[in-house]
């Protein structure tokens, strides 16, 4: 039985570690930039730990905006926030996930940002713009951390069906 040698795995495990390093660097560069909030009216229920903006908002925080007619966002017990939903005839999210990588962007009657699993639903109309590919949808489905997208055709609470159509660019040789 021979033994493999240890350095050819602890150089790939180096590897995988650093080639996160960017990502969550993005992700603390966003969470640790100020909030700012732009809206025509603010309802704020601090006991409930809700935040309900209207009229023509646009939130940043870093790399990442959300727009809408009415956006809601809520806080946990701890008072951070855990999701914020946008809502309009084009809500709309973006965010560049690393320095080096194409900013995300998307669209639909409501855009729900959950906090914690990096997780966005893009909902009726939705449409969502990742480097050169885009995919269209009834209910979009995005997880920033791992790219994955899923799609479907119809959404819960929404009428009729809305093909899902994606246009994938070839990968580029470097």
């Amino acid at each position: 039985m021979t033994r493999k040698p240890l350095v050819p795995l602890l150089s790939l495990a180096l590897l995988l570690f650093l080639a996160t390093i960017p990502l969550a660097q993005a992700q603390n560069r966003d969470a640790e930039a100020p909030i700012e909030v732009e809206a025509d009216r603010l309802d704020l229920d601090d006991r409930a730990g809700t935040a309900v903006y209207t009229g023509d908002v646009d939130i940043r925080q870093g790399s990442m905006r959300l727009t809408g007619d009415r956006v809601e966002i809520h806080r946990n017990d701890t008072g951070e926030l855990s999701r914020a939903v946008a809502t309009g005839e084009r809500a709309y999210l973006e965010q560049q996930p690393a320095p080096d990588e194409p900013v995300v962007r998307g669209w639909g009657h409501t855009v729900v940002y959950h906090v914690a699993e990096r997780r966005v639903e893009l909902i009726d109309r939705a449409e969502l713009h990742q480097g050169g590919d885009t995919f269209d949808g009834g209910y979009l489905e995005y997880f920033l951390d791992r790219r994955v997208v899923q799609a479907r055709s119809e959404a819960e609470g929404v009428e009729g069906r809305q093909r899902i159509r994606m246009t994938l660019q070839p990968e580029q040789e470097q």
